[in-house]
């Protein structure tokens, strides 16, 4: 766990977002930071070696699906897998797993 006073490294993650759009590809991409993902939040960041191994499926990612509201109720804010993958092996990962995709625009 890290302490309260812990100051996060300013990271900018060159992010492939999904944009408000009826084109075929309604994606851009953004430079999102640190800050934007982690400043005045409680959050947990978790990662795996890679998207569509079994354990990491069946098991990780559905263990922090399964808490989720346990850790909102503790006022944890966000949840965060990261992964060696890239952005579109992750959204069709994510997809793979019934998770939604969100507007990131409605946060910026």
């Amino acid at each position: 766990m890290i302490s309260d006073n812990f100051k996060l490294p300013n990271v900018v993650f060159k992010t492939r977002t999904i944009i408000s759009s009826n084109e075929d590809n309604p994606f851009d991409w953004k430079d999102l930071t640190t800050d934007y993902y982690f400043k005045n939040k409680k959050c947990i960041l978790f990662s795996l070696p890679r998207a569509f191994t079994p354990i990491f499926s069946s098991s990780h990612l559905i263990g922090y699906e399964n808490l989720y509201y346990k850790f909102k109720s503790i006022g944890i804010d966000e949840i965060y897998c990261l992964s060696v993958n890239d952005a579109f092996v992750m959204r069709k990962w994510g997809l793979d797993q019934c998770l939604e995709e969100q507007l990131i625009n409605s946060r910026l």
